[in-house]
């Protein structure tokens, strides 16, 4: 079991960004690591309003074996306020991709990041002009942009509206904020202040060094935090749900506030709230689809995230990602297994 690790979003040019440097990164198009065979629009539909789900993030994480030397997982969400519910992930969706080190498209030598950026490795697929996925649909005047659905080439339409049909038909799009969320780049550091021990073991004693760290203003500034993130995740509504499991995770992050994941392969969430009443952790954690295997646990998604979204439409308490044990070899991309645990107010 590999050691916890922390991930923080940081501006970065989107040039670099791209999949020729293997990226982790929040928001913007997803910087495909296998390029012939992509998610079908289907696989990234809303099964509820059918709407073509927005790329969330994805974790450069390789195993560093033969069909694992590069390794993407990639999450996607549906961004429509009705699909939203508490405890249940539906709306979104988890996809795991790999290569080895001998492939079709990169080099064996490791990307130089030295002067300007190189342009991305470009994929055989046509991509959406508007969110950068799989695009089976053309423009029906000028057939040289694309697109994966007519709600996003609707949308793009006021962008590409000025040049269709003239000489001018490969204009770059700016970003649609109902698309697209701000991107950033997702820097990896250790968690020097993890604690292994499971709530309830010296709990006395680990919360009386948190409250004299919070006396002393050692805890962190929570500053970039909303206020309604504030009062959902630390407040005394959240306290009264779950007052041990809670603490201790508030204490967990309290000492790094900004982190938008926690990365530990092979080890276990840090859960928001009691797991025998997330209605999804009471099922039993779906076997990979493609060999049959067991999945673990690989990273979380913290409430943090959403503060970097601009989109108060999004509500979760973490995302939990299962992802096959041995990461067997695929082709293209295969669906994973994701927890969306939330905090519910109790019934008086």
């Amino acid at each position: 079991m590999d050691d916890v690790e922390l991930g923080f979003a940081e501006e970065r040019e989107s040039a670099w960004l791209s999949n020729r440097y293997f990226p982790s990164k929040l928001g913007g198009q997803p910087a495909w690591l296998e390029l012939k065979e992509l998610p079908s629009t289907q696989e990234l539909q809303c099964n509820k309003c059918q709407g073509q789900k927005s790329f969330l993030c994805q974790l450069y994480a390789s195993f560093n074996d033969d069909h694992n030397f590069h390794r993407s997982i990639y999450v996607f969400v549906c961004r429509n306020k009705t699909c939203q519910e508490a405890n249940n992930a539906d709306a979104i969706t988890v996809l795991r991709s790999q290569l080895s080190l001998k492939n079709a498209y990169y080099s064996e030598e490791e990307p130089q990041e030295d002067g300007e950026a190189l342009p991305p490795i470009p994929s055989p697929k046509r991509l959406c002009a508007a969110c950068g996925c799989h695009a089976p649909h053309a423009c029906s005047r000028c057939k040289a942009v694309h697109y994966c659905s007519s709600a996003h080439q609707r949308v793009h339409w006021t962008q590409h509206k000025a040049t269709c049909g003239s000489t001018i038909t490969t204009e770059a799009c700016k970003p649609i904020a109902e698309i697209e969320f701000p991107e950033f780049e997702i820097v990896m550091e250790a968690n020097p202040q993890e604690s292994n021990a499971e709530p309830g073991r010296d709990e006395k004693e680990r919360l009386a060094e948190f409250e004299q760290l919070e006396a002393q203003g050692k805890t962190g500034d929570l500053s970039n935090v909303s206020e309604a993130e504030m009062d959902k995740y630390f407040g005394q509504t959240a306290m009264t749900v779950d007052d041990k499991i809670f603490r201790h995770f508030k204490k967990q992050i309290a000492l790094e506030p900004e982190q938008i994941i926690r990365y530990q392969r092979g080890g276990n969430p840090l859960w928001i709230t009691n797991v025998a009443e997330t209605v999804e952790c009471q099922l039993e954690i779906q076997h990979c689809p493609n060999c049959g295997g067991e999945r673990q646990f690989e990273f979380q998604i913290m409430p943090q995230m959403l503060t970097l979204l601009k989109d108060e439409q999004l509500d979760w308490g973490i995302l939990a990602v299962y992802t096959c044990i041995k990461s067997c070899p695929i082709q293209g991309y295969v669906k994973e297994y994701v927890i969306k645990q939330d905090i519910l107010e109790t019934q008086e």
